[in-house]
């Protein structure tokens, strides 16, 4: 029996899945074919998503290819009440709300990991981890899927020391995943959230951006696009001379700190801003993150200091004469305070979620409790859908030039 926060918004739900729907034809394509042959019958698929209509349109397509599938959410705060309503509706098992407490977050992850799962689509790596220690550690599980970066990092800590049980795909990793959805997703996705928290005009701010990596590039470009003025920091000295490259100022965080109107952290790492660089910031400074999990920013030091909501979504935290905003307490901010990703370039992360889960359930059981690469003819086959879904044709290598790639 799921448990959500009301079950009434059904409807609501429904209209924002046929919306998706509609722009996610690559993967409405990949589970039309295989609808008839039922792949996943028999199979239990658990998800720790971010509760999002695109993600029901996955979840959704999961079930009419026969699986049994259990959702519950990838964060506390992120879960669309609307869309959860929708999936309990259509008979899947739900157990996520938003703003939860830690508490009830883990309570959700533990229900879904009570329906003993055969495989696990995970955001992040809570469920996977539970999977591997305490009560679940016993669990027959044929394999996982994981959608982000925070997620892979984690699982190769374990795999060092010799801890998987079980295969693990990087879908992430994917060409079609992070050169889209990490960089043009969540690039427009952030400019939705600082609109629709702060409403501050972007043109002629100075934006720091943390970290350039996919998601930096993203953020930097999309802000830079609405006319902001761009600094990043680095700790990678070959993503710092990219984006010098690129024409970004690349700086240190203790020298941005003092320049920035906004900052966005974009590392996946913890600590990157910290009280020492908060203290030197100019009034009226906006704080997001845009990674995983809500360590990069030091949020129980400024959540400390005296604050109220100045408007959804955006606190403002009081230091002596100085005012700091904070956006979705430090949460995903492009999930909490907007929607998250667009449909279309979740369609392509999807197409390789879905494909990645049928490569388990073929090879599951022949596959090392490793870390693994997506496979490469899985992601030429979502670019080729993604191409053909917009009407664009390329060219192939004729006879000949196959011949002369193949000579020495």
């Amino acid at each position: 029996m799921s448990k959500i926060k009301d079950y009434s918004l059904a409807d609501h739900g429904r209209s924002s899945y046929f919306w998706a729907k509609s722009h996610m034809k690559i993967l409405e394509h990949s589970i039309s074919q295989l609808a008839r042959k039922k792949p996943l019958q028999g199979y239990t698929i658990a998800s720790s998503l971010q509760l999002t209509k695109e993600t029901s349109v996955l979840l959704m397509g999961i079930k009419s290819l026969g699986a049994n599938v259990i959702a519950s959410g990838g964060n506390p705060l992120t879960t669309q009440d609307d869309v959860a309503a929708f999936l309990h509706s259509e008979g899947i098992t739900v157990y996520a709300w938003s703003d939860q407490s830690k508490t009830e977050y883990d309570w959700c992850q533990n229900m879904a990991l009570s329906h003993k799962p055969d495989i696990i689509i995970d955001d992040g790596g809570d469920l996977n981890a539970k999977a591997h220690f305490g009560r679940f550690s016993k669990l027959h599980i044929l394999g996982a899927t994981e959608e982000t970066t925070t997620g892979i990092t984690r699982y190769l800590a374990m795999q060092k020391k010799g801890k998987l049980r079980y295969p693990i795909i990087a879908v992430n990793n994917a060409r079609t995943k992070i050169m889209f959805d990490n960089r043009y997703g969540t690039g427009q996705s952030t400019v939705d959230a600082l609109l629709r928290s702060a409403g501050v005009l972007l043109a002629s701010k100075k934006v720091v951006v943390c970290g350039y990596g996919w998601l930096g590039k993203g953020v930097a470009q999309r802000c830079a696009g609405m006319g902001a003025k761009i600094l990043v920091t680095e700790v990678d000295p070959i993503k710092a001379l990219e984006a010098h490259m690129d024409g970004f100022e690349v700086l240190t965080m203790k020298k941005a700190s003092k320049l920035g109107d906004i900052f966005i952290t974009c590392t996946g790492m913890s600590d990157v801003i910290r009280k020492e660089h908060m203290l030197q910031m100019k009034n009226g400074a906006i704080l997001a993150n845009v990674g995983h999990f809500d360590v990069e920013i030091d949020t129980q030091f400024l959540l400390g200091k005296k604050t109220r909501q100045a408007r959804p979504n955006l606190d403002k935290c009081t230091l002596g004469s100085r005012k700091i905003y904070l956006v979705a307490k430090g949460r995903v901010a492009n999930l909490v305070a907007a929607e998250g990703h667009p449909p279309e370039v979740m369609a392509l992360s999807f197409s390789n979620q879905l494909r990645c889960i049928l490569h388990l359930v073929k090879n599951g059981k022949k596959m090392r409790s490793l870390v693994h690469g997506v496979p490469q003819e899985i992601d030429n086959a979502v670019a080729l859908d993604a191409l053909k879904s917009m009407g664009v044709k390329i060219d192939t290598l004729s006879n000949r030039q196959i011949q002369y790639a193949k000579s020495w």
